[in-house]
């Protein structure tokens, strides 16, 4: 539609400069467009022109053809034509080369014209030739136009003076107007060629059209702005058209037309009229419709032919959007809601508690339960046109798992019954320590510290929620190694213990440098019995463990004796080793010869395999492997 507005501004802008009808036209009467086909078209009839037919392309001085086209012409010194006036490259036009001496080259008998009514007479014609041609002397085409009743009376006589070359194939509209008399119905146009012709006066007829000429029309809508009319598919709707009209008509007849072929056809519309009209749109079809204003004097009302008719009118329908919409629910409270609409140019939401946003979408991370209902969306098309469609948010509710408690602690070794409320059906994980992953209630016996998982269903929605139970390991205690020590000596104890948040405590406390840590230092008089305790501050039980710690006399080893049989220290003793039944005896020459072993020591009288060792000093080691304890020293030996 907007290419055909635009060709009818373009005509318009052409008929304008050709000053021709300078009010309103009616529809031609007579429409002489010599048809359309392939080439050569047929010839004119005997009685149209006085010149001979010419079957092929670039005729000869006084004949003429029938073209769609024409290239190449002697020379190339006429412009070629690829179509008629209109661009039709099957459209014929009439092609003269015009005679040596000035001659009618076109005549014919227009009939059915009404009677008493101006009319325009109108034609196309182009210069084919050159401006380069003949030197650029060529001769210019020039007619004169007549128009006389059927007796030879001449009605009107115009000239179109020289038409000169153009730089491609220019066509020209050239005519004038003149009116009919009382009676006379039928008219003869003769197109005479003024100019000689020989080198030049060469050119293209087409499109000759008489059309009735009348004051101006001008048509526009009530309460609307131009000629053009937007409305969006709705329900119907009245408009109202009215047209100003010019002086000019004695009694006027008014009629109103509507064409919906774009200006094809047109029918009159029963009743219309007036210059004002008001119709009812039909506005549920998206269509085109045009209008105009046909005006007649009343004596030819029933002659369409006898009409002008205003410019025209166009309401214009337009297609509301059509839209596609997409909906994520239902989905659960708590959960994201997409919504997206597209097929339209903006967009405009409304839904429940005041909801509104723009854009083709709307998007909620975490939906509230008042977010359901109906939203609302109008839809604006590229052309304007508003739709407004809905969708339903329907979201379904959400079960609230709730728990006895939220967390616990237990005593390893123990177990702690789980319980959660608020759904239908429940999933505990992780399920490896639990006596079911799917009742309400179950009991967990977890080894070490665990959260767990349930998951409460209603069927349709979830709610999860965690407890963490607590495990406080059992102590342990470990009082360590037995010791042994020497009397007047003190040992480390080497105490372990476990458990969480334990304290410890030895007893007895006595002869300890810390009863509350695990390694104290312990220096006891006597054979002692240590009892480690390790106690949990969470009153998970105690553990116990106990340390002996022994402690042996002092051994004191004499370092000389005189084995001269005089009854007065003749032997080497060492009484304290009376006390240890495990222990080794040595004595050493200064050589590292040994002289003398025991592991039941008594005493040693200085005898080497039966004879006194010499007088001197000598080497000791003892070992005391109860204590592990070696003691070395020297001892002499005198007569």
């Amino acid at each position: 539609m907007k290419h055909l507005f635009f060709l009818i501004f373009l005509l318009t802008a052409i008929r304008s400069s050709a000053q021709l009808c300078d009010g309103s036209l009616g529809d031609p009467i007579v429409n002489i467009t010599f048809g359309a086909g392939a080439n050569p078209g047929p010839p004119l009839s005997a009685a149209t022109t006085n010149y001979p037919y010419f079957t092929s392309d670039c005729p000869y001085d006084g004949q003429y053809t029938i073209r769609n086209n024409s290239v190449n012409c002697f020379g190339n010194t006429w412009h070629n034509l690829s179509g008629d006036h209109t661009g039709d490259g099957n459209g014929y036009f009439m092609l003269v080369n015009a005679s040596e001496q000035p001659s009618t080259f076109f005549i014919d008998t227009l009939r059915g014209l009404c009677a008493n009514t101006t009319y325009e007479f109108a034609a196309w014609i182009v210069n084919l030739t050159r401006p380069t041609s003949c030197d650029g002397t060529a001769n210019q085409p020039n007619l004169t136009f007549a128009i006389e009743k059927t007796d030879g009376t001449l009605l009107k006589s115009f000239n179109s003076g020289n038409i000169p070359p153009a730089a491609s194939a220019l066509w020209r509209q050239y005519g004038n107007f003149f009116t009919t008399s009382v009676g006379v119905t039928d008219v003869v146009l003769k197109i005479v060629n003024n100019a000689p012709g020989g080198c030049g006066n060469d050119l293209a007829l087409d499109d000759i059209t008489f059309r009735p000429c009348g004051p101006s029309l001008i048509p526009s809508f009530v309460g609307h702005p131009g000629t053009v009319l937007k409305l969006c598919e709705a329900s119907n709707t009245n408009v109202t058209l009215t047209s100003d009209v010019s002086t000019g008509f004695t009694n006027p007849y008014f009629q109103w037309q509507k064409s919906i072929n774009n200006g094809a056809s047109w029918s009159d519309i029963t009743g219309a009229n007036e210059a004002q009209y008001t119709t009812s749109i039909a506005v549920a079809k998206v269509s085109i419709t045009l209008y105009r204003l046909s005006v007649a004097e009343i004596v030819n009302s029933n002659i369409a032919a006898c009409r002008v008719n205003s410019s025209n009118l166009a309401i214009i329908i337009d297609p509301k959007p059509v839209s596609t919409l997409s909906n994520n629910t239902p989905v659960c409270v708590g959960s994201p809601l997409l919504l997206t609409i597209n097929g339209g140019s903006a967009y405009r939401w409304t839904g429940p508690n005041g909801f509104s946003s723009p854009g083709s979408t709307v998007s909620k991370l975490q939906t509230q339960e008042n977010d359901a209902g109906r939203y609302y969306i109008e839809v604006t098309g590229e052309n304007g046109c508003k739709e407004t469609v809905s969708t339903m948010v329907n979201l379904n509710p959400k079960p609230t798992v709730a728990l006895l408690f939220s967390d616990t602690t237990i005593c390893e070794g123990f177990s702690v019954k789980l319980c959660a409320s608020g759904g239908a059906s429940y999933n505990w994980s992780p399920s490896a320590t639990l006596s079911s992953s799917f009742d309400s209630s179950p009991v967990a016996f977890p080894s070490a510290t665990t959260r767990y998982r349930i998951v409460a269903s209603n069927g349709l929605c979830f709610d999860t929620s965690f407890v963490e139970v607590n495990v406080v390991r059992k102590p342990k205690a470990n009082a360590g190694p037995d010791k042994a020590i020497m009397e007047g000596e003190s040992v480390q104890l080497e105490g372990s213990g476990a458990g969480d948040n334990i304290s410890i405590r030895w007893v007895p406390a006595s002869f300890i440098s810390n009863p509350n840590v695990l390694n104290p230092v312990v220096s006891p008089s006597a054979d002692t019995s240590y009892t480690l305790t390790v106690s949990p501050a969470s009153g998970c039980g105690i553990a116990t463990d106990i340390v002996r710690v022994k402690v042996y006399k002092q051994i004191v080893v004499p370092n000389a004796f005189s084995p001269n049989g005089d009854g007065i220290n003749d032997t080497w003793n060492i009484p304290a080793l009376e006390a240890y039944k495990n222990h080794e005896v040595s004595v050493f020459n200064r050589y590292g010869q040994r002289l003398m072993f025991s592991n039941d020591f008594r005493h040693w009288n200085g005898e080497y395999n039966g004879k006194q060792v010499p007088i001197g000093t000598y080497y000791y080691v003892i070992k005391v492997k109860e204590t592990r304890l070696t003691l070395s020293g020297y001892l002499v030996l005198l007569r």
